[in-house]
């Protein structure tokens, strides 16, 4: 094999190891490595010198030193295993050989080390070690469990409550734990770990909470806080509504959900649902109240009230509105019929029942009225057991709220069905009682006269009338009984009407001289009574009849019942 010096030959670099150290290979005709034929001296390690091991953050300043005896080198520096990133904060010397940080953040704490490049070697020193100081940073405080509600953090009574702290810093830092409330001065407690754990939460334990953390390296301090607000268990609430009488369309209606808790959620539902807002149900801002605009009579509810926090809830119980309205339209149905009527037929004698109904709240009250008849019956049912020619008409149903004060009615025509009569019983009763009654006065009324006319005419018999033959001679009279309204007969030849006349009657069979007299007694009994009298005689075939006067011609005559005694007699016409 021939030399590679006696050859033409051609130089690459090219990297092997890392990005610091690269191998010559020489290739040409023969290739050969200038390993074991190096025309230089291999390099001595360096040394690295740092000005300080540790430096707190921002406010100090460190340098780095590498020290090699090499010449015809390049240095370059290693941090963390890694090249070094320069920035603004750094400076590099001209030989490389001094690193200035001038301010220290914490992420330049870690190893450092310089690498010496020769031609044919690299050599790097052993890590420094710099150590940087921080923090602490601010300080944040977590409770557990623990709900944040604006600049507190809420938790329920008797929960334990676990504090721990949050933040950064090296060295580690120590703690300090206070507490403060409106009724307790600030009390250190005796944690002086970033945790703490409290035990069986209440009322006692709202209030703030501090943390001091402290760094002795850095001399910093940070005081980290929080606010507790401990929840009670919420409770259940009620509704309540200062309306009592409510009125469709004529009330406004305000419910409020009542709760002793602080802080809580409120939620409406309606019939088991969650309220939705409405111009028609408006809540407030608060969700405490609801008010009911025009209320309807479908606003009864129920209605229910929830409170509630992130650790608990409790529903109200049901809420019932009592709203009034109707009565509606009235209707009057043939019993439990569903179909409304206006004229019903029934037999006579049948049963009969009417039933009004009104939709209204509170039930209304029903009163029955029939055409032409005082009487009022009250109730939903009117019952006739047994229907009469009296039952048939018209019949009103009057249905009354008394809290609404309104009203509303219905009539019916009940027709009674039967025998085709003209009349109803109680008219045909009346008319045959009445017929009685006038056949009855009529036939009294005609004995009366026939009595009366009787006793008149028995008054005026032969032995009441004695007539002298020629010329009937008057006699002293005797007044009538007072009181007697029935007109008497008068005779012609007698002056006064109104007296009674005694005379004297020619026998004339009877020896001449020989009279029978009859005087009529006192008025006794009615002015009609007679004493004993005595046998009657019998009387001339052709009596003699006295002439009348002249005068009278204008008179009325009757002629006597028994002719044959031609007598007449005058009857006073006016009475």
């Amino acid at each position: 094999m021939s030399s590679c010096n006696s050859n033409p030959s051609l130089f690459l670099w090219v990297p092997l190891v890392s990005v610091y150290s690269w191998v010559f290979v020489c290739l040409s005709l023969c290739l050969c490595l200038p390993l074991s034929h190096s025309p230089v001296g291999s390099l001595a390690k360096p040394t690295i010198a740092v000005s300080q091991g540790t430096a707190i953050e921002h406010r100090e300043g460190v340098s780095f030193y590498c020290d090699t005896k090499d010449v015809n080198i390049t240095i370059y520096w290693v941090s963390n295993n890694h090249p070094l990133k320069f920035d603004e904060r750094m400076w590099l010397s001209t030989d490389r050989k001094n690193l200035t940080i001038l301010t220290v953040q914490r992420e330049d704490a870690g190893t450092y080390q310089c690498e010496v490049w020769g031609v044919l070697q690299v050599q790097s020193s052993n890590p420094t070690f710099l150590i940087v100081y921080y923090g602490p940073d601010p300080v944040e405080i977590k409770l557990e469990p623990g709900v944040p509600s604006g600049e507190a953090v809420e938790v329920i009574e008797g929960s334990n409550l676990t504090f721990s702290v949050e933040t950064l810093s090296h060295p580690h830092p120590d703690y300090s734990w206070f507490f403060s409330n409106d009724s307790k001065p600030i009390t250190s407690l005796s944690s002086t770990t970033s945790t703490f754990t409290l035990h069986a939460a209440s009322k006692e334990h709202e209030g703030l909470y501090r943390c001091l953390v402290s760094n002795k390296a850095t001399n910093l301090s940070r005081l980290g806080a929080l606010k507790v607000r401990v929840l009670e268990r919420v409770t259940k609430p009620c509704i309540t509504s200062p309306n009592l009488n409510l009125v469709e369309n004529a009330s406004l209606v305000v419910l409020t959900c009542q709760t002793s808790h602080e802080g809580v959620g409120v939620q409406w539902f309606l019939r088991g649902q969650p309220l939705l807002p409405s111009p028609h149900l408006v809540l407030s801002a608060d969700n405490r109240t609801l008010v009911i605009h025009g209320l309807r009579r479908d606003d009864v509810g129920p209605y229910e009230c929830e409170v509630w926090n992130w650790g608990s809830r409790a529903r109200s119980d049901s809420f019932r509105l009592n709203i009034s309205y109707g009565p509606d339209r009235a209707d009057i149905t043939r019993g439990p019929a569903s179909e409304a009527v206006s004229t019903i037929k029934a037999e006579f004698n049948s049963s009969l029942t009417l039933q009004c109904r009104a939709e209204s709240q509170p039930d209304a009250e029903f009163h029955w009225t029939l055409e032409h008849s005082t009487s009022v019956w009250t109730g939903e049912q009117l019952i006739i057991e047994a229907l009469t020619w009296e039952h048939q008409g018209t019949y009103n149903c009057v249905a009354f709220n008394s809290l609404t004060h309104l009203a509303s009615s219905a009539s019916v025509r009940v027709r009674v069905m039967g025998p085709q009569l003209s009349q109803s019983i109680g008219a045909i009763t009346g008319i045959t009682i009445g017929s009685v009654a006038v056949v009855a006065l009529a036939t009294g009324l005609a004995c009366f006269l026939y009595i009366r006319y009787a006793k008149g005419s028995s008054r005026r018999t032969t032995e009441d009338l004695i007539l002298e033959a020629r010329t009937p001679t008057s006699e002293t009279t005797h007044p009538a009984e007072p009181g007697r309204n029935w007109p008497m007969p008068t005779y012609a030849n007698v002056p006064n009407t109104q007296e009674q006349v005694r005379v004297k009657k020619v026998l004339t069979q009877d020896p001449p001289g020989e009279f029978h007299e009859k005087e009529s007694s006192s008025a006794v009994h009615g002015g009609y009574s007679r004493g004993p009298r005595k046998p009657q005689p019998k009387l001339a075939s052709d009596p003699s009849v006295p002439t009348l006067p002249k005068g009278n011609t204008e008179s009325n005559y009757e002629v006597l019942v028994n002719p044959e005694h031609n007598l007449y007699c005058h009857i006073n016409s006016s009475v």
